[in-house]
């Protein structure tokens, strides 16, 4: 069986390669025109080349593949608004989806976000059913993963288009694209983050995520999302895992509510004077403070989903971190 996977040189698609060739699946790894796969082009995969914004391109890359994984996508939180983020979120979902269905195929897994869902507590955290409460923040990042998701299911539901929606949490592990995630762990290492906010996230593996995604290609219900998710820890807890994890001291500064926000306003107010990018956004410091917490027992239970403990995928980052130099 042959598995086209778009984005196959970011950070999920890089794991999920390695999943996937050690269940003997074949690969078509579409990559954006132009960039060097660093991360894949030594596997035994075949890469093509392309745009999510060209569909012809697209269809012309999947020709013979069984099943997609739909991986890539413009994750930028600054500016908040991108109509070159909505074209790629959205319409080259679309795109995705026109070309896999000229070619008919089995099944098409789209990788979203637990963010199109509503956070909770770790006493109550948010599933699959809660409505989407990120709208506040104003990113396009989040609202164009809502759009394209609610895109997918509406085709499933008019069309019997045969897709299913894996919505990760914040992951972590090795061969993170232009450092992504690992960005946190290098940060505690260095002695960047002086304090800690009362919020939180829920965090994962993302060589869970990947086994997961592997899964989906025969397990799952069409029509279905599924938070893939492991452990809520506020931001003292993780920061203090990856400390432990790094052999560093972690911070001990609990900053307020108003301080954080503060900052956020005016660094934001600051770009048309600067022109560059804040160093924490207005929206960013509102996530701070919000809890993001998630039940992944859904996908535990119908895709299988793996528990590793953090504390291994923070190694595994900070493993691939020292790998390539930066620590």
């Amino acid at each position: 069986m042959t598995v086209f996977i778009s984005g196959a040189d970011g950070f999920v698609g890089s794991n999920l390669i390695r999943e996937l060739l050690k269940r003997d699946y074949q690969i078509v790894a579409f990559v954006k025109e132009g960039e060097d796969p660093a991360t894949i082009k030594d596997l035994p995969i075949t890469i093509k080349y392309g745009n999510l914004l060209d569909v012809a391109s697209i269809e012309a890359a999947m020709a013979g593949c069984d099943v997609v994984v739909h991986t890539a996508a413009s994750t930028a939180i600054w500016p908040y608004r991108s109509a070159m983020q909505h074209q790629i979120n959205v319409g080259g979902t679309m795109n995705m989806v026109a070309a896999a269905k000229r070619h008919q195929v089995l099944r098409f897994i789209h990788i979203g976000t637990a963010n199109t869902f509503g956070f909770g507590s770790k006493e109550d955290p948010g599933v699959e059913t809660r409505p989407y409460a990120s709208g506040k923040y104003g990113m396009d990042y989040m609202d164009t993963k809502l759009e394209a998701q609610n895109y997918l299911l509406n085709e499933v539901k008019e069309n019997n288009f045969p897709a299913l929606v894996l919505n990760p949490t914040f992951m972590l592990g090795p061969y993170p694209a232009r450092i992504g995630s690992a960005k946190m762990v290098l940060s505690v290492y260095k002695g960047k983050v002086n304090g800690y906010t009362r919020g939180g996230r829920n965090y994962i593996a993302v060589k869970d995520v990947c086994v997961a995604i592997a899964n989906a290609i025969t397990q799952g219900r069409i029509g279905e999302c599924y938070v893939l998710g492991h452990r809520n820890m506020n931001y003292q807890e993780i920061f203090t895992l990856i400390a432990e994890t790094v052999g560093v001291k972690p911070p001990r500064i609990a900053v307020p509510d108003f301080v954080v926000k503060t900052v956020g306003y005016l660094s934001t107010m600051a770009v048309p004077i600067f022109g560059s990018e804040p160093m924490v956004s207005y929206a960013m410091a509102q996530m701070a403070v919000d809890e993001h917490y998630f039940s992944a027992a859904k996908a535990i239970a119908e895709l299988d989903l793996p528990q590793t403990p953090m504390h291994l995928a923070i190694k595994e980052s900070a493993d691939w971190l020292i790998e390539h130099k930066y620590m």
